[in-house]
């Protein structure tokens, strides 16, 4: 059965995964700059330092959105890879096959139960230790926290920006943008809080698993021809060894003596 390194892109998933997680609390936390600005623009009555706020919030999520994109295309490729060696393992014994590895992840609904039977497989069948086993839940039950909460938090404030006055001109009118952003922060502590958790406990499961695999792969020692064979004796059963040398046709050699001869 083929077998496939996970080692080196599990250090670039993890990675990925890491840089995603920190960009999100960058973003979760904007409020915090969002308020000062919107407290600024109230104290000047100026429209512009309100336009800044929204465009700081955008370049807060660019890199956010480019880590994510980089660390879903790694996951969905180191998972693959590591679904497929389970196959190479004697003993693993896998519920899914290798191709809920990928579309477990891209189906929606699907999405929402089918990695973490995928990564449960991965973790029994690799690390053999069921007391890891709680490191799965923690990650999907976080993960479907941070899902959720993301999408309803982003709803709620969408809906309450928009209630807002386009063009303020006034002080009160000024106001209601500097309490959209302090209202805004605690809501976001919950999504915030989660994917922490599931970054974390996502970049743990990749490490176990590929540090698993990886050794796996290291002690498997193939059979032949790593083991030396005797001539003329089979280098396995059913299959004959290598050919026992022939017989020389001339006579050996012999040190030239006193009236002696050379062989021939």
């Amino acid at each position: 059965m083929p077998t496939y390194p996970v080692r080196g892109l599990a250090v670039a998933g993890a990675s990925a995964v890491g840089a995603a997680t920190v960009c999100y609390l960058l973003t979760a936390l904007f409020p915090l700059v969002g308020v000062r600005m919107a407290r600024s623009a109230a104290e000047q009555l100026d429209r512009d330092v309100l336009l800044g706020a929204v465009l700081v919030e955008v370049l807060f999520s660019v890199p956010y959105l480019l880590a994510l994109l980089t660390a879903g295309t790694l996951v969905v490729i180191w998972t693959w890879r590591a679904r497929k060696n389970l196959d190479a393992f004697p003993g693993a014994v896998p519920s899914l096959s290798p191709a809920w590895a990928i579309a477990g992840w891209l189906v929606p609904l699907v999405n929402l139960v089918v990695p973490a039977r995928v990564l449960a497989d991965l973790l029994r069948n690799s690390v053999w230790q069921r007391r890891q086993s709680w490191l799965v839940g923690v990650w999907w039950a976080s993960w479907l926290v941070f899902l959720i909460g993301d999408r309803f938090v982003a709803r709620a404030e969408q809906q309450r920006y928009d209630r807002l006055t386009e063009l303020p001109r006034n002080d009160a009118e000024f106001g209601t943008y500097v309490r959209y952003y302090e209202e805004a922060l605690t809501p976001r502590l919950v999504p915030a809080v989660a994917c922490l958790v599931a970054g974390i406990a996502f970049v743990v499961l990749i490490r176990r698993i590929s540090a698993a695999q990886q050794d796996r792969l290291a002690r498997a020692v193939p059979a032949w021809p790593g083991q030396p064979v005797w001539p003329g004796q089979p280098a396995w059963p059913g299959h004959p060894g290598p050919p026992a040398p022939a017989a020389s046709a001339t006579s050996p050699q012999v040190p030239p003596g006193p009236g002696g001869t050379i062989g021939a």
